[in-house]
């Protein structure tokens, strides 16, 4: 009987082992981006558990009070789960403005049912923010850029102006003045029906919008060139053995492949530089161009690649590309911070200026730089020396600029009258005499 029991106890311990091997809590995650509720914001959660999940549940906690918002009772044998829902005022009127908590509680699937938890504090928000936007009227044409000022008021987490699928950010005014600007683009490539829309939204589901007052004189909508460029034996193999030394096959397909592919690529790495940028203005003068130089392409140029009569390839040139002599010093267009200082694909070796709220210089196809990411510059300082490296059939500098990653015509910012009505006499522009 001894040795019976004995038995059956050992039995028992090397069960609970075994249930305690193969069990597991479940890991539950909760995305960063909720941090409160409004009528109905959707949340996604997602679940870790090597036996799966058996429920599944999320609760808001308010002034004492818990309110289910989610119940799943359906097991999961997935090991990785994720589900969504929704949660708000919407489905759970009893909820009021102010502070709460979401609890997201998952029970593994498993015979011990151990239970994992995420919690995350928020804000409930019942009513939608307001904006109210300047009475200006924004004379706009393609490529161009311009600055709104308005108000928010309510909660809200997110501001700024927004173009067809472009947003460009809000800041608070400089110099501690009331209310928000915002600098904005109307990309080349933008239907002139798009409205351009002040908006303000709370994180929780809630956004509201305000159109701008915008004019588009016919007259000055610039009428883009076309350009067959001749792409020569010489400068294919040129292009190809400097930005895809160790490809293989027809040159034609390595080139087109640069032209388009890395081209994309390369404007994506110049679109994000955009989170590099000062919250104050870096400049107080109108920018200038590359003195004594020559404009052999400009903005929004669309270029025919013809190779041996055939057209291999189309893009669209988004700068200037100013020639002088060789090696020519580059200037700085004007004062700024070096956020880029490398090569870049097309660009060749590049450099880009953050002149703050996200407004951005590009300079490409230099032969050396002389400038080093985080370098303060001053406007007419040397960065480098112009080359014509990367896409470049001869000696120049491309030159361009990007508003919150969204490249646009610089030639307005180099005229003082324009920086004057069209930024100075809108917001603060500290020492700007044009």
């Amino acid at each position: 009987m001894r040795k019976l029991i004995v038995v059956v106890i050992a039995l028992v311990v090397l069960l609970l082992v075994f249930l305690l091997a193969r069990s597991a809590t479940p890991v539950v995650e909760l995305p960063s981006a909720v941090v409160s509720l409004g009528q109905a914001t959707p949340i996604t959660v997602h679940v870790a558990d090597p036996r799966g999940i058996r429920r599944l549940q999320a609760f808001v906690e308010q002034n004492g009070a818990r309110y289910q918002v989610f119940a799943m009772a359906q097991p999961s044998r997935s090991p990785d789960s994720t589900w969504d829902f929704t949660a708000g005022v919407r489905t759970t009127p009893q909820l009021q403005a102010g502070n709460a908590k979401l609890i997201v509680e998952a029970t593994s699937n498993d015979l011990l049912r151990k239970t994992g938890r995420a919690e995350r504090d928020l804000i409930i928000v019942t009513q939608p923010p307001m904006v109210s936007v300047d009475s200006e009227q924004h004379y706009l044409y393609l490529g161009m850029a311009d600055l709104a000022t308005f108000n928010v008021s309510g909660s809200w987490t997110e501001a700024g102006v927004r173009v067809g699928n472009e947003t460009f950010r809000a800041w608070p005014m400089p110099g501690g003045k009331p209310g928000l600007f915002s600098m904005f683009a109307f990309a080349w490539n933008m239907s002139t029906d798009t409205v351009p829309l002040v908006y303000a939204a709370n994180g929780a589901g809630n956004e509201v919008t305000s159109p701008l007052v915008v004019v588009f004189p016919k007259k000055e909508q610039p009428k883009y060139r076309v350009h067959d460029l001749q792409v020569s034996d010489a400068f294919m193999q040129k292009v190809i053995n400097e930005l895809d030394p160790n490809g293989v096959g027809d040159p034609v397909t390595r080139f087109v492949k640069i032209n388009s592919e890395m081209r994309r690529a390369n404007n994506k790495t110049l679109s994000d530089l955009q989170f590099k940028t000062a919250d104050s203005f870096l400049w107080s003068r109108p920018f200038i161009r590359q003195p004594h130089s020559q404009a052999e392409a400009n903005f929004a140029d669309m270029r025919n690649y013809i190779y041996h009569g055939q057209k291999i390839d189309q893009q669209v040139h988004l700068g200037y590309d100013l020639a002088v002599t060789q090696h020519v010093g580059v200037e700085a267009s004007n004062d700024g911070k070096v956020v880029y200082a490398a090569p870049l694909g097309i660009y060749g070796n590049c450099l880009v200026l953050d002149h703050g709220y996200g407004l951005q210089t590009i300079y490409g196809h230099l032969s050396r730089i002389d400038a080093h990411e985080g370098d303060t510059v001053k406007q007419g300082q040397v960065m480098g020396v112009s080359g014509q490296t990367g896409m470049a059939g001869g000696d120049h500098i491309h030159f361009a600029m990007q508003l919150d990653g969204v490249q646009i015509d610089p030639k307005e910012w180099w005229d003082a009258h324009w920086i004057r009505d069209h930024i100075a006499r809108r917001v603060d522009l500290p020492g700007f005499n044009p």
